[in-house]
């Protein structure tokens, strides 16, 4: 039976998070679906889960909701960075260090091909920050690369991949959050940098937005050189409707990052007082709201109030067009082989070797896995398909917590980019733990499945660079590491 949405348009502007749980599937979630079908709003993001799961849940919402839904997922590493069976990707960085224009091109047309296979029409990708300072975060790995034409390029390669399946490409975090040194997730970070030097950043969104790019996400960090006001972009009417809009001249969906994260969340200001002002900003869509029930009230509260009313009006028919352009899911498979094979062959042509060449694996391997990912809300993707694609290729694998000196070893650090970590180096503690291994075997091979710059700060002669811990990433070292040895 089909739920009616209640009057006005509050609910259609937000975009809640369904997350995968582990022991229960989507079936946690079923009361914030219930509340959030209730409210009529514009669609969801879906974190994590099986890819049967994922069309089961996509199609039943659709088939509950009495409008017209749009449901995204962060896929900026292919539909596999989320869900399960899907294809991996590596991370934008690795297909900027190939520059390989047709590989990205490829690499959007198979994310949103797989994307739309699952029910999910609106990827939140690519990103198009550029990976301007070493002491950032949250963006790095993510980035295509530091030279902004470049990374135009890239941004528009993908773009026209995704688009030319028809799914909706959405390039993010405008005006960039390249040069921060703070994660938005903890708090909010200030670029103090001069307006030229921040217009380099807006070449890349130029490009998303001259090849058709859907929608433009923001970044919650402030720029005082484009609004001495000091807010987070996401709140910055001269930011996003003077910037984007006017000066830009974009026409399509402005979505927030989050609303759940520090960055737009001040000591004084909860969600519903963020949406409120985000909707003012100019921002369509309200990504992640915790408690949707309260900001569609708050938002309904404000809408006497100018311009509250004509924005919220404006911002639901932006929602609606959107929805309505998206037409039934794509009939392609996802998981294909040859799509996997062609992302491992991507992956492998990544790989960089930092110092001396790592000797080929020995058929009996030790393997110390130390993870410097761990930590935060949310648990990092599995560290089983290196050991996995190792034991396939032939070699004995013992996974040790610590190297036994009458064995050869591999030691896998796992230090990649992540939302709520807060530091972009490879923490002490695991420098430490590198060191104690090699000192019992100096002649250890170390894979860092990490950005290739972080690689200064790892001990080893023998280190070889993955740039990310995503499952493609994991085959492809061990391909490496396994091929060498035959």
């Amino acid at each position: 039976m089909r739920r009616r949405p209640p009057p006005g348009k509050s609910g259609r502007v937000l975009f809640p998070a369904i997350r995968w749980d582990p022991g229960h599937g989507f079936a946690s979630e079923a009361r914030g679906i219930d509340v959030a079908l209730e409210l009529g709003v514009g669609g969801f993001i879906v974190f994590g889960g099986p890819a049967t799961a994922v069309v089961e849940l996509t199609a039943a919402l659709r088939a509950r909701s009495a409008v017209p839904l749009l449901i995204g997922a962060d896929l900026e590493r292919g539909a596999g960075q989320q869900f399960f069976g899907a294809v991996s990707l590596p991370p934008a960085a690795a297909f900027g260090a190939i520059g390989d224009l047709a590989a990205t091109r490829r690499a959007g047309e198979m994310t949103g091909r797989e994307a739309r296979a699952l029910g999910v029409d609106w990827v939140y990708a690519p990103v198009a920050d550029l990976d301007a300072e070493p002491e950032n975060p949250i963006v790095g790995s993510r980035a295509y690369g530091a030279d902004p034409a470049a990374v135009a390029a890239h941004v528009a390669a993908w773009i026209e991949g995704c688009r030319s399946v028809g799914a909706l490409a959405c390039a993010k975090h405008f005006p960039g959050h390249g040069r921060t040194v703070t994660d938005s997730h903890l708090a909010l970070p200030v670029v103090t940098a001069p307006r030229p030097v921040l217009e380099a950043d807006l070449l890349p969104f130029r490009a998303a937005l001259e090849h058709g790019v859907d929608a433009v996400m923001t970044a919650h960090v402030a720029y005082p050189a484009l609004d001495p006001g000091g807010g987070p972009a996401t709140l910055s009417p001269a930011i996003v409707t003077g910037l984007l809009r006017e000066q830009l001249g974009f026409r399509g969906l402005v979505v927030t990052d989050a609303l759940v994260m520090a960055g737009v969340l001040g000591p004084e200001q909860d969600e519903g007082q963020a949406a409120v002002r985000a909707l003012a900003a100019g921002c369509d869509a309200l990504l992640c709201p915790a408690d949707p029930e309260r900001v569609a009230a708050a938002l309904e509260s404000a809408r006497g109030r100018a311009p509250s009313g004509v924005r919220l009006v404006e911002a639901a028919e932006r929602v609606d067009e959107a929805a309505r352009r998206v037409v039934s899911p794509h009939p392609a498979q996802w998981g294909r082989a040859e799509d996997h094979d062609w992302a491992l062959g991507i992956a492998a042509r990544a790989l960089q070797v930092v110092r001396d060449e790592p000797p080929p694996a020995a058929r009996r391997i030790d393997l110390l896995t130390i993870d410097d990912d761990v930590g935060g809300p949310f648990p990092p993707g599995p560290r089983t398909w290196f050991p996995a694609a190792l034991a396939a290729a032939g070699h004995t694998v013992r996974e040790v917590p610590a190297v036994d000196p009458a064995q050869r070893a591999i030691v896998a650090l796992y230090a990649d980019i992540r939302g709520w970590k807060g530091r972009p180096h490879v923490s002490t503690a695991a420098r430490a733990r590198v060191r104690e291994a090699l000192a019992v075997r100096p002649d250890a091979t170390v894979v860092l499945f990490g950005h290739p710059r972080l690689a200064a700060e790892v001990p080893g002669d023998a280190l070889l660079a993955a740039w990310s811990g995503d499952r493609v990433m994991q085959e492809a070292a061990a391909r490496w590491l396994t091929d060498r040895s035959r």
